[in-house]
């Protein structure tokens, strides 16, 4: 069977987090995405790991579900979507977690149990750990990897390419941080396979493309997925996927929108051409740092001026939330109550966001919202002009 996973998310417990975010909201909240597999994220938190308890049932697959939902999110789920499909009980969990390695480089782990989760936090050298769901650990990524083998996990690096915690930032390589193949890498938001695969040393580890969602609302959950063929919803089977390199399918934002895609400075967001910006010493004019965007730091490092896709890898599917493009077409803002009722008619009548905005007929979105389809067609077509994101700042779509 093949799956929708969003594999990177936090909790209520780190840092910058909507307290919405609770199990009970990103259960159903996630249906309505259209997701089947959601990771816990801050899976080494010790307050996290008990309400992850509480509130699923005991499993012995390490795939867990949710023992009830009659909460606010609930109700807005029955009351605003009646669809037979998007039922909470169907919602699965798989433990995840993101730590900061020593060198500053952040980790996504996927770890097979609960059990496991605390196991390896006791071995986890950290003076955080206990605030922070996503703790700074004293290791590297050889010793961190060496861990998480020895307990049966995986782990990859987490928005690889981003100017600020990532092992590109860091390292031109990624055997300087591992000494070793991850499992996975995982793309980030300002970069896609198109890139990625310029890049010689990735032609043999899988792309995942989650969403790192810090609340639990469609626009940021799911903002980027992987469809994954699995043989039965359990942690081996998903992990045999990952092994047999079985991701059939990366969704997420064009790179363009992403917030480090071009060169530029985060104080103005002004996109600064990398020569220039060498030539300011990555200071602009304002006072600002400039931060060398995902685009050049893959040209410094890559082989190749096209994309070398493996025999594997899946397409790449550029989308955006649709509440996000309904704010866009009609001028209104995202959370709206405008936007909101052209959301839930569209998913009540689709069945989940991610069914309008990849495989709904463009004909049948018209009908119930004429404006949109047009937008989300040149979204399928890869013809939406876009201002590019740079020095923190999203990029913006063009219209007209």
């Amino acid at each position: 069977m093949i799956i929708n996973a969003d594999l990177h998310i936090h909790s209520l417990y780190s840092m910058a987090t909507s307290k919405n975010m609770t199990i009970s909201t990103i259960a159903s909240e996630s249906k309505l995405k259209g997701l089947d597999l959601v990771g816990t994220g801050d899976g080494f938190h010790p307050e996290w790991l008990q309400i992850i308890e509480q509130n699923t049932k005991p499993s012995k697959t390490g795939i867990y579900s949710v023992k009830e939902c009659d909460n606010d999110s609930q109700t807005r789920l029955i009351k605003s979507v009646e669809h037979p499909e998007t039922s909470t009980a169907k919602c699965k969990f798989i433990l995840t977690a993101e730590v900061e390695d020593r060198n500053r480089v952040h980790q996504l782990i996927i770890l097979p149990s609960i059990e496991s989760a605390y196991q390896i936090r006791e071995e986890l050298p950290s003076k955080n750990i206990d605030k922070e769901g996503r703790p700074r650990v004293n290791m590297n990524g050889a010793e961190l990897m060496d861990l998480i083998k020895d307990h049966k996990g995986l782990i990859g690096p987490a928005h690889a390419f981003t100017p600020w915690t990532s092992i590109y930032k860091e390292f031109d390589s990624i055997y300087d941080c591992y000494n070793d193949t991850p499992d996975f890498l995982e793309l980030g938001l300002s970069a896609d396979t198109d890139m990625a695969d310029r890049i010689e040393e990735l032609q043999n580890i899988p792309f995942l493309s989650n969403s790192d969602a810090h609340s639990p609302w469609p626009h940021r959950l799911g903002r980027e997925f992987n469809e994954i063929e699995i043989k039965k919803m359990t942690f081996d089977a998903f992990k045999d996927a990952i092994k047999a390199k079985k991701v059939v399918g990366n969704y997420g934002f064009d790179p363009r929108l992403g917030k480090y895609h071009e060169t530029g400075c985060v104080r103005c967001y002004d996109t600064i051409m990398i020569e220039k910006a060498r030539e300011l010493k990555m200071r602009c004019p304002c006072g600002g740092l400039i931060k060398k965007g995902v685009k050049d730091r893959i040209s410094d490092i890559a082989k190749w001026d096209e994309p070398h896709h493996p025999e594997f890898r899946p397409k790449y599917t550029h989308i955006l939330p649709l509440a996000e493009i309904i704010s866009l077409v009609h001028g209104k803002g995202i959370t709206t109550v405008y936007v909101q009722k052209i959301w839930k008619e569209l998913v009540q009548t689709f069945g989940s966001e991610i069914e309008v905005l990849i495989y709904a007929s463009l004909d049948e979105i018209a009908r119930t919202e004429s404006k949109l389809a047009g937008v989300i067609k040149s979204f399928r077509e890869n013809t939406l002009k876009i201002q590019p994101g740079s020095g923190g700042h999203y990029g913006q779509i063009i219209l007209g």
